[in-house]
């Protein structure tokens, strides 16, 4: 593998590499999905939720569907963090209501099968969903691929599902460190595979996952967060030096800096509890910030959500940012919320002061 070709030189793109604009790039996490209801008529086609994350025609047609809508800057795949698990060997199925279903809940005795298992193959699905998506992807749009972070998807791999109470987990990584570490590795070395894959399919970024993250003390972030979302980071940019990659620490607080300041990270994604003008002032200096905004307010729309809009912008201006969510969308979003929104990001109007 070499360092990949630059298949877009997008407004994304360029911020992402460092360019300040005068009118930020805007994408949304979860930005396909249970809201837009072109994305209900297709998921019903499909017949399940795995149904649709392999195959390539209809993951594909979903993650074009936003940009068809509101021309955002940049689309992700549609996939899930839950694959490498599955193409390891462990049963995965959602339940309506309940979210994932993860079978038999691993032990250390899993691990020596599952190094040996190739995850490629079984997810061969997923890069060609990326290979068609470039395609039909106009050249100034990016097309992010991603995947979970080694913590997050080994929480829901040793719950058998939906996190209730990360701090059973936590109690776990004290118990048994080795064996945790030895998992997150393991994980880690997987999705290194996995990622430069989707790159040499056609995505131009990466973004890596930690939602799990929130709640660790620091000492626990460092081993279970950061050093195995650095060792993908790196395993990544070794093969693909060129492919910008935005970490994503769900709620670490202030040890965000960590992550922002590694040398293979060209973005921060920053959540709904990080005060704005803190991540200008401690994680812009080291990386690319990107997010911010709750999306409940989005659920909310109005003066409201356009005024917190304004601020963040506000107070990332004169910064390479992107526009962005602290989360994802949820299935009760109004899609006319999301226009007036993005509407209101590229008027510049937020530059006026208050929005209403």
């Amino acid at each position: 593998m070499g360092e990949g070709q630059i298949r877009t030189q997008s407004l994304f793109h360029r911020v992402l590499k460092g360019e300040q604009a005068p009118i930020p790039p805007i994408w949304f996490m979860r930005q396909a999905g249970r809201y837009l209801p072109e994305y209900r008529e297709v998921r019903a086609k499909a017949g399940s939720f795995l149904n649709l994350c392999f195959n390539p025609e209809l993951a594909s047609e979903v993650t074009l569907q936003p940009i068809r809508r509101y021309d955002f800057d940049a689309a992700i795949l549609f996939a899930d963090i839950l694959l490498i698990p599955h193409a390891l060997g462990q049963e995965l199925s959602f339940e309506e209501g309940e979210g994932p279903k993860l079978a038999p809940v691993v032990s250390a005795s899993d691990l020596d099968g599952f190094s040996k298992q190739d995850v490629l193959e079984p997810l061969s699905a997923v890069f060609e969903t990326v290979r068609m998506t470039r395609v039909e992807l106009a050249e100034t749009k990016s097309l992010i691929g991603f995947a979970g972070a080694p913590w997050t998807v080994a929480t829901y791999m040793l719950a058998g599902g939906s996190v209730r109470d990360p701090a059973a987990l936590r109690a776990h990584a004290y118990r048994d460190p080795n064996f945790m570490n030895a998992l997150l590795d393991l994980l880690a070395d997987k999705t290194i595979g996995y990622l430069c894959a989707q790159i040499e399919a056609g995505a131009d970024a990466i973004q890596i996952f930690d939602t799990w993250a929130q709640g660790l003390p620091e000492t626990l972030v460092d081993d279970l967060s950061l050093r195995p979302m650095e060792k993908i980071a790196r395993g990544v940019k070794q093969q693909f030096p060129q492919t910008p990659i935005i970490l994503f620490p769900r709620g670490v607080g202030t040890v965000a800096t960590k992550f922002a300041a590694l040398d293979v990270c060209d973005g921060i994604s920053i959540d709904t509890t990080t005060p704005w003008d803190w991540a200008r002032a401690h994680l812009s200096p080291h990386a690319v910030v990107q997010g911010g905004l709750d999306p409940l307010l989005t659920v909310e729309g109005g003066e409201r959500m356009l005024n917190a809009a304004a601020n963040l912008l506000r107070d990332f201006d004169g910064a390479p940012y992107i526009f962005n969510l602290g989360h994802g969308f949820t299935p009760q979003t109004p899609p006319e919320n999301v226009k007036a929104l993005v509407d209101f990001v590229r008027s510049g109007d937020w530059r006026a002061g208050d929005a209403s």
